[in-house]
């Protein structure tokens, strides 16, 4: 069988049509409210929105208390809330990922692969330094969300 090998280029307005192609939003909220009102988001990036599952950032996150629809809890393809008692433990979390990441180890991940009608599989560079960048946007975000009283709706 012929596989055809894709690396995903944001740069290319044709991969931002695959299915493959993920990105996300951290939208601050209050879940007190009578009616929904976003006061600040944070947009997930398609390169961050990969790295945030390749480092495993849902698995340790869903240690907290997160409300789904799915009852899954953070994961992809689904909305989940996070009630901001529960932020300064996220916090921690992120910071200890940061402290973890090796930034000067690059890699290329696998995103996905298809069978039919052609067989595709779909790689993605990750750049580890600009990912913990984009934790620490994360961190601050938290962090500023907590001062406030807000909470966190995650759509992914």
């Amino acid at each position: 069988m012929n596989i055809h090998r894709i690396l995903i280029d944001d740069n290319n307005p044709e991969h931002h049509e695959l299915s493959i192609y993920r990105t996300g939003r951290i939208n601050r909220v209050r879940l007190q409210d009578k009616s929904y009102k976003t006061y600040c988001s944070l947009e997930i990036g398609a390169h961050d929105y990969a790295a945030f599952f390749h480092y495993d950032l849902p698995e340790v996150l869903n240690r907290l208390p997160f409300i789904s629809e799915s009852g899954h809890g953070l994961d992809s393809w689904d909305e989940a809330f996070l009630h901001h008692s529960s932020l300064e433990s996220m916090s921690q979390i992120i910071a200890e990922r940061i402290a973890s990441i090796d930034t000067e180890h690059h890699e290329i991940i696998l995103l996905g692969w298809q069978d039919q009608p052609v067989g595709v599989a779909y790689f993605r560079e990750i750049d580890p330094a600009r990912f913990v960048d984009f934790l620490g946007k994360l961190r601050a975000f938290v962090d500023e969300s907590v001062t406030e009283g807000c909470d966190l709706e995650f759509i992914l």
